[in-house]
């Protein structure tokens, strides 16, 4: 939800060079690279004064107008729902009583031999 909110919120900006009718490049959030005629157009502009390459920008506005409200503004209905909601979340969570292990501290004997070998006992 918090990203939905935050991309439809977001304005960025879409910029394009051609040159001629070619496209050179293409940038979002940053300045498009110029192509190399630029610098030459630069200098024949003086003389023409007609530049064949252009940059094309297009502004993707997001939205700026976000509803606030507050708990006040609900309804009573609504204001219990969410009161008894939450109680009841809350609730869920309540910790398990500590139960005490009798043989925590207790340590195994030390197997000398397998009983299982020493009695022939096996599983097939």
């Amino acid at each position: 939800m918090a990203l939905l909110v935050m991309f439809s919120t977001v304005s960025f900006t879409i910029e394009k060079h051609f040159c001629g009718d070619v496209l050179i490049d293409i940038s979002i959030f940053t300045e498009a690279d110029k192509c190399a005629m630029e610098a030459y157009e630069v200098a024949l502009e003086k003389i023409t004064k007609k530049s064949c390459c252009k940059d094309v920008i297009d502004v993707v506005e997001g939205q700026n107008k976000l509803k606030f409200s507050s708990f006040e503004d609900l309804d009573f209905e609504q204001q219990q729902f969410i009161a008894s909601y939450t109680c009841a979340y809350i609730n869920l969570f309540k910790g398990l009583p500590k139960v005490t292990i009798p043989h925590k501290d207790y340590s195994p004997p030390n197997l000398v031999t397998d009983i299982q070998v020493l009695d022939q006992v096996f599983i097939i």
